[in-house]
């Protein structure tokens, strides 16, 4: 992507973990445990826990397994990461762009419940959005585009007039399938062809525009 790639918008849809907050840390203590206890590879769990809520990315690992044993492990699950903040911090830029959003309709979008997202959100430093659409807001997790869909409607903006920014696979793809246009942070977003990239928020600028929305220059 060059510096000259402009998107503009009315309102900003901000996932959390890999896009606001730097938790890989936790996520890879916390599922390679998983992973041993089910004797699966811990690298391949890996390639599919990203973006979706637990119980979602167990039923793609366990498709045998009954649902209600998921839902119940990742409530343990969402225990265990709650407790643990080791390594977790902001993604470089987080904290600026946010305050870059004062005024402009933005929501976070998260597959982590209440307690999880406050707290990596203060473990990390950054202020929550007003808005947030948790695990407990929706009834299918990314890549289902429920969670986008409905933060659009609370915010009273259409979906293609919405920009997302995401870093995974599954939430990029909640993204797309809900209508809207979609920055990738980080490396792990170049995979899935996003609208555009950037390496982390420190290469985003948000211009406010006349009339309301903003202008992102991303570079």
């Amino acid at each position: 992507m060059t510096a000259s790639t402009v998107l503009t918008a009315r309102a900003l849809l901000l996932d959390m973990d890999g896009t606001l907050v730097n938790s890989d840390a936790v996520v890879e203590r916390v599922w390679r445990r998983w992973a041993d206890r089910h004797g699966l590879d811990g690298d391949e769990v890996m390639k599919v826990v990203h973006g979706r809520q637990g119980y979602a990315s167990m039923a793609v690992l366990l498709p045998s397994r009954p649902m209600e044993q998921n839902h119940a492990d990742n409530a343990r699950m969402l225990a265990e990461e709650t407790a643990d903040m080791d390594g977790v911090v902001a993604v470089e830029g987080a904290a600026e762009f946010l305050a870059s959003l004062r005024g402009v309709p933005h929501a976070l979008v998260t597959s982590a419940d209440v307690a999880l997202s406050a707290a990596r959100m203060g473990a990390a430093g950054l202020s929550l959005p007003d808005l947030r659409i948790t695990a407990e807001s929706v009834g299918a997790s990314k890549p289902d585009p429920e969670g986008f869909l409905k933060a659009a409607a609370e915010l009273g903006v259409a979906p293609e007039d919405c920009v997302v920014f995401e870093d995974s696979g599954a939430g990029i793809s909640a993204g797309r399938s809900a209508g809207m246009r979609v920055v990738g942070v980080g490396a792990r977003a170049l995979f899935h062809r996003p609208d555009a990239v950037v390496r982390d928020l420190r290469g985003v600028r948000v211009e406010g525009l006349e009339g309301g929305g903003v202008r992102l220059h991303l570079g």
